[in-house]
This record gives C-alpha cells, sequence and structure tokens, in this order.
C-alpha cells in the first residue's frame, strides 16, 4: 500500500497556493519586489521517523486494518506459484521422450485450479484497492485538510508569500537551482504542527471492518 497519495499533496498544497494568492493582494507590488518569501516544504517527510504524528499514527492504523487482507491475497499467491511450478514439471515430463506418463485427470484439476485462482487473486486484489482507498479517504481526508490549513497558517505567522512543494521541485523544469538549507522549513513546520491541537474530527477516527 503506497503510504503517500499524490492527492494528499495536492490536497494540503491547493489550500497553501489560494491563501497565499488572495495574500498578496494586499500587498503592493514595491513591497513584493523587496519582501518576497518563498520556502519549501517536503510532504514525503510527513511520514518519516521524526514526521507528522498523526499521519504516521493514521498511516500505521489503516496498514494494521488491511493487513489480514494483504495476508490473504500473498497466501493465495502463494499457492498460484506453487500450482504454477507443478503444472511446468507436469508438461515438462510429458514433453520428455520416454518419460514417466501423467496423471490426466489429477493435470486437469491442477490447471482448473491454476486458473480459477488466477481471477480470484485479481479480483481481491482490486476489491482491496477499492477498500483501501475508500478508507483512506475517510480516515486521511480530514487530517489532510487540517495540515493544509495549519500549513496556511504557519504561510501566515511566518510571513512566507509562497510554500513550494519540494519533493517535486527537481523534476519540475521550472527552477534551475535553490539552496534547500535556507529555505525547506519541513522540519520547522512539522514541529508546527505537531504542536497543535487535534481538531474534532480528526481526534478519533473509528475502524471499519474492511
Amino acid at each position: 500500500m503506497k503510504r503517500f497519495s499524490l492527492f494528499a499533496v495536492a490536497l494540503i498544497f491547493a489550500a497553501v497556493l489560494t491563501g497565499s494568492a488572495k495574500a498578496q493582494g494586499t500587498t503592493s507590488g514595491a513591497n513584493q519586489a523587496t519582501s518576497f518569501k518563498i520556502v519549501v516544504i517536503n510532504p514525503a517527510m510527513f511520514d518519516s521517523k521524526e514526521g507528522i504524528t498523526r499521519y504516521i499514527n493514521a498511516m500505521d492504523s489503516l496498514e494494521a486494518e488491511f493487513k489480514p487482507i494483504e495476508a490473504k491475497i500473498q497466501q493465495m499467491v502463494t499457492r498460484y506459484n506453487q500450482l504454477g511450478a507443478e503444472l511446468k514439471k507436469l508438461q515438462d515430463q510429458l514433453n520428455t521422450p520416454g518419460g514417466v506418463p501423467i496423471d490426466q485427470k489429477s493435470a486437469d484439476a491442477k490447471l482448473l485450479e491454476y486458473q480459477t485462482l488466477e481471477k480470484s487473486i485479481k479480483r481481491e486484489q482490486e476489491d482491496a484497492k477499492e477498500k483501501f482507498e475508500r478508507r483512506q479517504q475517510q480516515v486521511m481526508g480530514p487530517l489532510l485538510q487540517e495540515i493544509g490549513k495549519a500549513m496556511q497558517d504557519y504561510a501566515n505567522q511566518k510571513g512566507y508569500d509562497l510554500i513550494l512543494d519540494a519533493s517535486k521541485l527537481d523534476n519540475a523544469g521550472l527552477i534551475l537551482a535553490y539552496n534547500p538549507v535556507k529555505i525547506d522549513v519541513t522540519k520547522d513546520f512539522i514541529a508546527y504542527f505537531n504542536s497543535r491541537p487535534a481538531t474534532a474530527a480528526t481526534a478519533t477516527t473509528p475502524a471499519t471492518k474492511p
């Protein structure tokens, strides 16, 4: 299961960029030119060892919630691979001149199980993916909105005009160079958010059976 989604990043930064644009509208062009402050935050760090505590806990709870489903699918995959190896062995035996005859009835049963299992695995994976994404939205949605609001409050408090996503700068092709030591405020924002009390919407998220 992916620990961080592009949807999450987009949701967080949409709030910041919108709020920043509104704030800039009240500043004169001259002031913008002399005091425009740009910093970067790397959302991928929210799930690191020293990241956002509630984000880490929420993702850990999701993984624990879906661990039984993952174990079930893995068990099916193991059996599928085992059958595949057995069928290959039977096929090699059949193609060997003068080889030991195979039990055709047993071989047909294995092939049927193999084909049925392949369909079942695909169905289980698709179902698990759909359930996980739905549950992820339930668990992470309110928290991501809260992070976005906190980021806007943080920008206003620190006087930052623009916050960029550091995880995308290298591939964006828009920035030739920047000094992360001076403008990367990820750790500071994480500390800022961790010090804030949880809202009612994110303080507790009831678990549901997948």
